[in-house]
């Protein structure tokens, strides 16, 4: 009798053992879903001036990169700051208990995902284009914008007063938080620093949904935080942006070096000539044909006898590219001016070319180049870029080994040398570069075509970049990445250098549950589980 008990009360215990088991397995499967279920519900419950996509957000898994494609959960477009206000408070109060992530999305032309959020909310900054711009024409003219805009759009404005921003990107067709979120680089930057460097005042919302204006003198450190903050500490919604006299066209330069030492001598000479150029910027040219003949569609030869006889098939070249504003009170002196400019300096002869085109027209010269692309069905392909710092100091170690041995050619996109000054930059904003008076831009702007198993393979040139980063660690060059991704925290610890404790106790400060952002892969939200 004992025993059989004993044999029926075990048999409860494994079918109450199991029925548990059971009912615990359902759970930790029904509980995603029901969690999901109710995320879904609060978003869709949400009264926003714009409105919210969980379907046919394809486009907001894809970037310029187009290597990484993480699907979120929801878009949303809104159409005001109080809607992106509103949608980041909400995330906020769901606590740590909600792996919800929220990411502003400009223009896409992110390389790596980092406007992207898994199963989050992507804020497309684009839908609040075509908010009024205010343009402020006095001693010190500036322009009031949305972040969401374009700087092409803003050019086409501010032109409408004579007036346009001082510091560019090679790219117009951007928008403004996506450029001041990194730091907005350009043949500009030598005399005016990059667009972080010419901003008087920004609204940020932060990761807590607090919408902030912010400059030099009032809440100073988010101002700073955010520029260069690769998103990481508030969404910025508007930017005021300073302004300088437009010309209506300038004179457009380019002429070639065969010797790296004296094409960056020249460079440096400029950058820091009491009397310059207003644009400088340089080119590496390996292996590539019919150069010469190329620039005769957009620019004239000073020598049409010697520049039919330049040969340059084969050759490792560098090209300095120029501009000089004109103004009509100053007509009749610039050619001479440019003459005395580039008496200074000790480029092949036989290649100068010039152009005279109207200002837009240069500043929106990669669009050109984009249309043809597009109609061949070359713009979507994947962009494998690497944008590099290097210190002055370095930067002849750097070439030797890069542009000598690892760099076979330039056929698959530029690759963009030229100086800035480090004074032009405020060490206060989150931006990092090498700590020497000049650096140096490095960058290869490269395509890749997916089913080539060649040299302009994405396999190729992904394999060219980890080479150029390894050799740049194990040289010690000092050298920082510019648009960085890195794929651990300790990583990121090393890029940021002395600066990291305080990109960590700002983080801390603006978005304390790191909701924001997470495609950079900085940090990653701490979820509690309960």
């Amino acid at each position: 009798m004992t025993c059989q008990s004993f044999v029926f009360t075990r048999k409860k215990n494994v079918l109450f053992l199991r029925s548990f088991t059971i009912l615990v397995l359902s759970w930790v499967i029904i509980k995603p879903d029901f969690c999901f279920s109710s995320v879904l519900s609060s978003l869709k419950a949400l009264h926003l001036q714009g409105h919210i996509t969980f379907e046919n957000n394809e486009f907001a898994a894809r970037d310029f990169g187009n290597q990484i494609h993480v699907h979120p959960l929801a878009v949303v477009h809104p159409k005001s700051v109080a809607d992106i206000s509103e949608i980041i408070k909400h995330v906020w109060q769901m606590g740590p208990g909600s792996e919800l992530t929220v990411a502003a999305r400009g223009h896409g032309h992110s390389l790596q995902g980092q406007a992207q959020a898994r199963r989050g909310v992507i804020i497309n900054m684009e839908s609040l284009q075509g908010q009024e711009m205010q343009v402020y024409r006095g001693q010190f003219p500036y322009v009031d914008v949305s972040a969401g805009e374009l700087w092409i759009n803003i050019l086409h404005e501010t032109l409408k007063y004579g007036l346009a921003p001082k510091s560019w990107t090679d790219y117009l067709h951007l928008t403004v938080g996506g450029t001041l979120s990194n730091a907005g680089i350009s043949g500009q930057a030598f005399r005016h620093g990059p667009q972080i460097s010419n901003v008087h005042q920004l609204e940020v919302v932060t990761g807590k949904g607090e919408v902030l204006i912010c400059s030099k003198e009032q809440n100073a450190d988010l101002f700073h935080a955010a520029l260069g903050g690769l998103g990481q500490f508030g969404i910025i919604t508007r930017a005021r942006i300073s302004l300088e006299r437009a010309p209506k066209m300038v004179k457009w330069i380019r002429v070639l070096y065969s010797d790296f030492s004296t094409f960056t001598r020249d460079q440096e000479h400029l950058i820091s000539a009491a009397k310059t150029f207003d644009y400088i910027e340089g080119l590496v040219i390996k292996n590539k044909t019919g150069l010469i003949n190329n620039w005769r569609a957009s620019f004239d030869p000073q020598d049409p006898v010697q520049a039919s006889h330049f040969v340059s098939d084969g050759r490792t070249l560098y090209c300095l590219e120029l501009t000089k504003n004109l103004y009509p009170e100053k007509a009749e002196t610039v050619n001479q001016e440019i003459e005395d400019l580039l008496s200074q300096l000790s480029y092949i002869p036989s290649t100068l070319f010039m152009s005279e085109v109207p200002y837009i027209e240069f500043l929106d010269r990669v669009h050109a180049s984009e249309l043809k692309l597009r109609s061949k069905g070359l713009w979507d392909l994947p962009h494998p870029w690497l944008n590099l710092l290097v210190p002055k100091s370095k930067i002849h170690h750097f070439a030797k080994e890069v542009f000598g041995n690892i760099l076979r050619d330039t056929n698959n996109g530029p690759v963009l040398v030229y100086p800035i000054h480090k004074s032009k930059l405020d060490n206060r904003t989150s931006f990092v570069s090498p700590n020497e008076d000049i650096i140096y831009l490095v960058a290869f702007l490269s395509h890749a075509n997916p089913s080539s198993n060649g040299t302009d393979s994405l396999e190729h040139v992904l394999t060219q970049n980890k080479r150029i980063l390894d050799f740049c660690e194990v040289a010690h060059l000092g050298v920082k990445q510019y648009l960085p991704h890195y794929t651990t925290q300790e990583q990121w610890r090393t890029h940021f250098g002395p600066k990291w404790e305080v990109f960590v106790q700002r983080k801390s400060a603006y978005d304390p549950l790191a909701m924001l952002a997470p495609g950079q892969r900085i940090f990653q939200k701490a979820v509690s589980v309960s």
